[in-house]
């Protein structure tokens, strides 16, 4: 039995709830936006991720302050040892 996927089969995303019809409306307004229109957009995107990450830590973690949201955030996004690593550099730092 032949598994093997046609680069032209689009790939089934099962967390995908948006219509096909709606992916393709997305995808021309996509295509239509120029480089820089593109990049703000997925700034935009990336910051509400960013936000949207802090505000549920902040949630698990009522009493943090910012500072250790921040920590926690880092921990998450970019794994335990930066975490550390940064929590051993900030008492050094003149602020």
């Amino acid at each position: 039995m032949d598994t093997s996927v046609d680069a032209m089969t689009p790939l089934i995303d099962p967390t995908n709830d948006t219509a096909a019809e709606a992916d393709a409306v997305q995808l021309a307004c996509i295509r239509r936006m120029s480089p820089g229109e593109r990049l703000q957009a997925g700034c935009r995107m990336s910051q509400r991720g960013r936000r949207l990450a802090f505000d549920a830590i902040r949630v698990r973690c009522p009493n943090a302050d910012d500072m250790e949201i921040r920590l926690r955030f880092i921990e998450l996004a970019y794994g335990a040892d930066l975490a550390a690593d940064v929590r051993r550099w900030l008492p050094d730092r003149a602020i």
